[in-house]
């Protein structure tokens, strides 16, 4: 079954002077969050941009194919750290996404994590919506 996701936004100004409000999600689960220009191209002081809720997205998506890849394989995690990393460069747009993973998978040696971690990276949804990122990078290890 297919689902949907909403967020609302509501824009004041011009690009470089005006902001935002990230004011509700369907599941209310943040918001409201700030957004403006200088957040997303300078320093965040506070605000979000849309390349770091990218970043928690695809952190999130990744950590969930893995680990339902793994437990799949039988080998479920007990944990897995995973972080994202988005890089915006004005002008350009997203010009570089990496992986990083830390896990603890009893009975799973190095090469089959990054082997699982590299099925997860190309598998996850937010990873196929990103394709178009020039550079991806992952970084899996075992604790």
């Amino acid at each position: 079954m297919a689902t949907e996701r909403k967020a609302d936004v509501v824009w004041q100004g011009d690009l470089m002077n005006g902001s935002g409000t990230i004011g509700e999600v369907g599941s209310g689960a943040f918001g409201p969050l700030d957004v403006s220009w200088p957040s997303r191209a300078e320093e965040p002081n506070g605000k979000t941009s849309p390349e770091e809720l990218i970043a928690a997205g695809w952190a999130a998506c990744f950590a969930m194919a893995l680990s339902h890849g793994l437990a799949q394989a039988g080998n479920p995690p007990e944990k897995l750290e995973t972080s994202a990393t988005v890089t915006f460069q004005p002008g350009e747009g997203i010009i570089k996404g990496a992986l990083t993973v830390r896990g603890t998978v009893p009975g799973l040696d190095a090469d089959g994590f990054k082997d699982a971690a590299n099925g997860a990276k190309e598998n996850c949804p937010v990873s196929k919506a990103l394709a178009g990122i020039p550079e991806v990078t992952l970084e899996a290890t075992l604790a």
